[in-house]
């Protein structure tokens, strides 16, 4: 599933080609994604302007003077940024049309979103999807002292909790096993049971590594491209995502793989106390 890094590349790459741009056609290959289209969209859209990209966890948004579009990526959606007219591929199921240039979402499960937020219904960050989430990674609120607040009641294991997305946002599971591997903690320890020092520690570790990340182009998973249409490379520089048996690269161990809330998880049982 595309993450925090892949839909940040994914908004770098489109951003210059669609913003200040006016909206000439809306074609709509399908009734819906995980759910139906938004009624009306088509003349939602049309001859408006798209003034500026946004994004929130791993949702991307689209900015209009009226409202913003909501677009999810799904477990295996791509956003890519093509002449108009080009060939349709199987799974192009939506396409905001710029002049020459067309904004195309193909998507093979049908797992993704692209939704609807009028401006008259207040702030996007109000949406349903959107009001609960947690701190942006990036930002200042997320601190050691927000990580060790929002913990002390909580017995889930910290990658859980990195997880669940109402703590920080956008730290997925790839992200997840290399900033706990980076900072020295075993995924398995519950939230309630990390101190001060060790939170300073997660928070540069997440903050490293997505940047990195994005920097990379996101990691190539399932079928995950950016804009232009070329993979990112991130998963070259893993640590312990995906290489159970591996030796360690700092420690020469073993790296182990449980599961943990059906996802995989991956850390150095000598590296991470």
């Amino acid at each position: 599933m595309p993450e925090l890094p892949e839909v940040e590349v994914t908004r770098r790459g489109v951003a210059p080609h669609v913003e200040g741009r006016v909206v000439t056609d809306v074609l709509l290959r399908h009734a819906g994604l995980r759910w139906p289209f938004p009624p009306g969209l088509r003349e939602t859209l049309l001859q408006t302007t798209l003034r500026r990209t946004g994004r929130r966890g791993k949702y991307l948004l689209l900015h209009f003077d009226h409202g913003t579009l909501v677009v999810h990526l799904g477990m295996s959606g791509s956003l890519r940024v093509l002449p108009a007219l080009s060939a349709v591929r199987l799974h192009d199921h939506f396409e905001l049309v710029m002049g020459e240039t067309s904004l195309r979402l193909n998507d093979p499960r049908r797992f993704g979103a692209v939704l609807w937020h009028a401006a008259e219904e207040g702030e996007v960050d109000n949406h349903l999807l959107l009001r609960s989430l947690g701190v942006e990674p990036f930002e200042a609120g997320f601190t050691a002292a927000h990580l060790y607040k929002s913990t002390r009641n909580r017995s889930a294991p910290i990658k859980q909790l990195l997880l669940a997305g109402d703590i920080v946002v956008g730290v997925g599971n790839i992200y997840a096993s290399e900033s706990l591997f980076e900072a020295g903690i075993n995924p398995t320890t519950p939230g309630r049971r990390i101190g001060l020092a060790r939170y300073e520690r997660l928070v540069a570790a997440v903050r490293r590594i997505l940047a990195a990340s994005i920097e990379k182009g996101g990691s190539t998973l399932r079928d995950f491209v950016g804009a232009d249409g070329r993979a990112g490379y991130f998963q070259q520089s893993y640590f312990v995502y995906d290489r159970t048996g591996q030796p360690c690269l700092r420690c020469g161990s073993a790296i182990r793989q449980i599961r943990q809330g059906q996802r995989s998880t991956f850390y150095c049982l000598n590296c991470q106390k």
